[in-house]
């Protein structure tokens, strides 16, 4: 588990890769979640879940709801493991 920006960028876009069974390739940080050929709300819902393991943090719902790329994910990520690290 990394916590660097880049570090956790690079490591959901694996995870989402993984999850909706698409190279990681062809993922950027930009890539829109919802555009992603089979990416359904139950995929999506265990993006995030694998996501909270990973990191050992709860996303808020809003938060979830409201990201739409990679990069927007990962920056969920971060502000949650600056809430858990304070």
């Amino acid at each position: 588990m990394t916590t660097d920006a880049d570090g956790i960028l690079r490591q959901i876009t694996e995870i989402v890769a993984r999850e909706l069974a698409v190279p990681a390739e062809s993922l950027a940080a930009d890539t829109d979640l919802r555009a992603i050929e089979g990416a359904d709300s139950v995929r999506l819902l265990r993006v995030v879940a694998k996501v909270e393991q990973t990191w050992d943090i709860e996303l808020d719902d809003e938060d979830v709801f409201t990201v739409s790329s990679v990069a927007e994910l990962a920056g969920v990520v971060r502000e949650a493991l600056q809430v858990k690290a304070a």
